[in-house]
């Protein structure tokens, strides 16, 4: 019987699951209309990054490459889990989830400004654009996080 569990498979699986939750951001961004606050978008490095170490982990199944693309997921955990407590009002945001934070009006003419189709896009970081069974979206992407973390985790302890 063969074994499908191996390093291998595993990191591919990870991989093709940030690369899932990626492309469903984009999306909802560019087809249903949500923009993405500065949280939503520092949520998506951590899936690029593990999307990388999965095209190479394929190539090279060494259980270094796994131990990162675990903590890369357990890092957007933790964003997520931010972003979360942010949406739900347990804590304060970082600075640059304010209004006016998330473009420079300086630089922008009086036209732009007063222009509502084409003007700045404001996407605060506390008022979750979309829920499903009662959670955003930074908390599902905790959620698939922490199992992409454990399927890491279970390639870096896999055989190659």
């Amino acid at each position: 019987m063969t074994n499908l569990a191996t390093r291998r498979n595993l990191i591919a699986l990870a991989g093709l699951g940030s690369l899932a939750l990626l492309l469903g951001a984009f999306y909802f961004q560019f087809w249903v209309g949500l923009l993405p606050c500065t949280m939503c978008l520092w949520q998506r490095w951590p899936h690029r990054i593990a999307i990388g170490l999965a095209l190479v982990g394929v190539v090279f199944p060494r259980a270094v490459i796994a131990w990162i693309g675990a903590a890369s997921m357990a890092v957007n955990a933790g964003i997520a889990l931010l972003h979360t407590g942010v949406e739900r009002a347990w804590w304060d945001g970082p600075q640059v989830c304010g209004a006016g934070a998330a473009q420079d009006v300086g630089s922008l003419s009086t036209e732009d400004l007063f222009d509502t189709t084409t003007g700045p896009q404001i996407v605060l970081c506390n008022e979750a654009a979309w829920h499903f069974l009662g959670l955003s979206m930074a908390s599902w992407n905790g959620i698939f996080c922490l199992v992409l973390a454990g399927v890491w985790i279970a390639a870096a302890r896999a055989r190659a």
